[in-house]
């Protein structure tokens, strides 16, 4: 079967429900050491691997630590995140077309020939992660889907530059924004369609924003985002904007529910506030901060002791790239450099290993930090703001050693 009937028939005789999109029942998930995650289940939805439920309507699916040890995440494990249900599951490329549209000369109708042949294909390796990702870790804990670690992944993408789509279109004079609106709708008039915006002269010099209608060598997987979706390197998921229908160009600034007053964070330096507070004012969430993770061994895992044990995860930031990961096993008075996998650019997750032998008995913490190209790192006391955005602690595994 071809990837365009694959998602042409992706959910054909499966109903409205949305609960028909399972593949397989839910099943119990193995990861109970995990306070946030214990007791979610594991399920399969078309195109993918089993993956963690947070909720099903709309689809928000986590992926296991175990796939965060290697730099590239597998189209399959990928996690899904969806704001408004239903959910587009179907899409005929014959009858498909990307909408540009607005304060421009010329409105486009592009289909995905067009897409691929008209404008000259651009790749770039770079991290998608959720804004709310660990939202479940702070505290005092905040409203939203409560999150662990699995809210993000990385992949190589290939699609038409957005700047060269809209030079297509030819901008007029006082163009502001760019919006982003997508298949997926809301089925009741109150709730707000997810419709997201960029800046026209930040689109303009930022050439690796894409079209992207390429993951990893394939298609988009459905839930993914295909046909094909926004790529904003570097900056929070929430402009990665999925299954694209409309672009369209703005003489005023966009500012409707989900850039205001959704997906702000407070205007302060590190876009936080004292624990339990609201800020005075708040600006759009953005850029991406630095973040590493032990994927391997798994947090509640035994390892023995005096032998050698392999460490491993990867690291990431907003777009200045990870220079250098350090562990420590006594609390962060020491650290200890790993060895750095290769470079995939500065968007993308960098691999980072380490030996490591226990030498005493007994429940053991291991530490894991980054420090990126303008030396920006994780701190020890996680920072705090309302809506539960900018994880970027120094995160840690808890080891029984014997």
């Amino acid at each position: 079967m071809s990837d365009r009937l694959s998602r042409r028939d992706f959910l054909a005789g499966a109903g409205a429900a949305g609960v028909a999109l399972l593949l397989s029942p839910p099943r119990a998930w193995a990861g109970a050491a995990d306070p946030v995650l214990a007791g979610r289940p594991l399920v399969r939805y078309p195109e993918k691997t089993d993956l963690i439920l947070l909720t099903s309507r709309p689809p928000q699916l986590e992926t296991p630590m175990k796939y965060f040890d290697r730099a590239i995440t597998p189209n399959e494990a990928f996690f899904v995140r969806y704001h408004v249900f239903p959910i587009p599951t179907r899409v005929d490329l014959d009858e498909w077309r990307l909408r540009v549209g607005g304060h421009v000369d010329r409105p486009l109708e592009l289909s995905m020939a067009d897409l691929q042949t008209k404008f000259s294909p651009a790749s770039i390796t770079a991290v998608c992660q959720c804004a709310g990702n660990s939202r479940g870790r702070f505290s005092p804990r905040v409203l939203g889907g409560q999150w662990g670690d699995g809210a993000m992944g990385n992949a190589e993408w290939v699609g038409a530059r957005l700047r060269e789509v809209l030079q297509a279109a030819g901008l007029r004079p006082g163009a502001v924004d760019v919006t982003f609106n997508g298949l997926d709708a809301p089925a009741f008039p109150t709730v707000p369609d997810f419709v997201k915006s960029l800046a026209v002269g930040q689109v303009m010099d930022w050439p690796e924003v894409l079209i992207a209608y390429q993951m990893n060598g394939r298609p988009l997987p459905m839930l993914n985002g295909f046909p094909a979706r926004l790529v904003v390197p570097g900056w929070y998921s929430t402009y990665w904007v999925k299954n694209l229908s409309e672009i369209t160009v703005t003489d005023q600034p966009f500012e409707k529910f989900w850039m205001k007053p959704a997906y702000r964070i407070p205007d302060t330096p590190c876009g936080c506030v004292e624990p339990g507070t609201a800020p005075a004012r708040t600006v759009p969430i953005s850029r991406m901060r630095t973040r590493s993770v032990i994927a391997s061994p798994e947090s509640g895992s035994r390892v023995p002791v005096g032998a050698p044990a392999t460490l491993a995860g990867i690291a990431f930031d907003g777009g200045y790239g990870i220079q250098a990961v350090e562990i420590s096993d006594d609390g962060g008075q020491t650290w200890r450099a790993t060895t750095l996998g290769p470079d995939l650019g500065r968007y993308s997750f960098r691999e980072w290993s380490a030996r490591w032998a226990p030498a005493r008995r007994g429940p053991q913490t291991v530490m894991v930090r980054a420090l990126n190209g303008i030396g920006e790192s994780q701190g020890l006391a996680p920072l705090w703001n309302p809506a539960g955005y900018l994880r970027n602690v120094v995160e840690r595994v808890d080891l029984e050693v014997g």
